[in-house]
């Protein structure tokens, strides 16, 4: 039957009606004038209506084609609906691209012409902090909220700086989606960092962004004041520990058959005990001091006869004479430590420990000031191995596990 015999004849009428081609097609025609292919047929037992699409989108000959295909997938004990079914679901999930299919390829074109290192760690930072919470996600159905909230979770464990290039890479990623059409918009691009992370007290906990690393342990390395505060400065960024923490040290704390220090509740913050793994380079820096000291029982003795410790405010003051003025502190050694290991890849858990930062309702029980030591052990010496490399090389290589 040629097509202008049946299609041409198709008229509406005032009630719907079917036209057949033979072999079960049918073309429907409603009242209203719209024409659809159709077959009806039986599979086990129930009675099924096919649709092939509309006429003229799908014509006779075309028509005839499909028709012919389902009649075979029947007669193979296949139901053709449950067969195309299945077809256009798979269709679909191919259409949909997944935030970590499109990370990973945008990672492999923006790592080109980057170091090896440093696309590690990118890498790396993908891995642990954004891929967990939208990896899995359509990159088409990720909205805001699912960002900001991603970018909350990394700023809770303390690592704000962390979580501003978190939301920096998800902006990349989505903008190459866009480029190459997995996606058509960047809902990162709607977050600003204000909106959802805290502002750090630049005052207070002032310190170096890690470019400036270098010169900071070079100026440190060559300071002309006082040799005690000189090696104060290097012990401070060894350790992670506060300045009055630290200043308060007494010789008999020190294990340097086992390489710990082990220092006592009543000087820390939390009033925990607490346990720093000293590293090669650390127990250099405490047989100085040792030689520094003489027979005194405090390993940063005071200079006159009301002090029996060095003063709080002798670090920041050898950082203000040597131009660090508004741009580092003391407590600044902590967070430049926080966020180069946290850049490196090194468990949060154990970052947080040795800063000795966690509250008591953030460990299991009660708190424990060995947990975690082995693998802080390793982590102390990685940092003061790439402190000595960053001073020596005068470049900044992120530590790894």
């Amino acid at each position: 039957m040629e097509i202008n015999k049946l299609t041409d004849k198709a008229k509406p009428r005032d009630k719907d009606y079917t036209m057949s081609d033979g072999a079960g097609l049918y073309l429907s025609v409603s009242v209203a004038g719209g024409k659809l292919w159709r077959w009806g047929y039986k599979f086990e037992g129930k009675e099924k209506l096919i649709s092939y699409g509309k006429y003229p989108d799908i014509g006779l000959a075309k028509a005839r084609e499909l028709h012919q295909d389902a009649r075979k997938l029947l007669a193979s004990g296949t139901d053709p609906m449950a067969a195309r079914k299945a077809k256009k679901a798979a269709n679909d999930a191919s259409s949909k691209h997944s935030f970590q299919t499109v990370a990973m390829e945008w990672l492999a074109h923006w790592r080109d012409g980057k170091s090896e290192r440093h696309a590690d760690t990118v890498d790396r930072r993908m891995q642990m902090d954004i891929l967990p919470a939208l990896g899995a996600r359509d990159i088409k159905m990720i909205e805001a909220p699912e960002i900001a909230k991603m970018v909350k979770g990394i700023q809770d464990r303390g690592a704000i700086d962390i979580a501003k290039r978190a939301l920096e890479t998800t902006g990349q990623i989505f903008r190459y989606g866009i480029a190459f059409g997995f996606t058509k918009r960047n809902p990162a691009s709607e977050i600003k960092p204000r909106d959802v992370l805290k502002s750090r007290d630049v005052v207070n906990f002032a310190r170096i962004d890690r470019r400036d690393l270098p010169k900071l342990l070079k100026d440190i390395e060559v300071y002309r004041g006082n040799q005690v505060t000189r090696l104060a400065m290097k012990l401070m960024a060894l350790t992670f520990l506060r300045t009055n923490e630290m200043l308060g040290a007494e010789w008999i704390e020190f294990d340097f058959d086992n390489a710990r220090w082990d220092v006592p509740w009543e000087r820390m913050k939390m009033k925990k005990p607490h346990i720093v793994p000293l590293a090669r380079q650390t127990l250099e820096v405490l047989d100085l001091l040792r030689q520094l000291s003489g027979d005194s029982q405090w390993v940063f003795p005071g200079m006159g006869p009301n002090n029996k410790t060095m003063s709080d405010g002798t670090i920041l003051m050898a950082l203000n004479r040597m131009g660090y003025k508004g741009d580092m502190t003391g407590h600044g050694f902590r967070g430049v430590a926080s966020t180069i290991l946290h850049e490196g890849g090194y468990p949060s858990q154990h970052i947080e420990v040795q800063l000795a930062h966690l509250k008591q309702n953030k460990v299991s029980g009660a708190y424990d000031h060995a947990q975690y030591l082995e693998p802080r052990t390793k982590m102390m010496q990685d940092w003061a191995d790439f402190l000595e490399e960053t001073l020596r090389t005068g470049r900044v290589f992120l530590p790894h596990p």
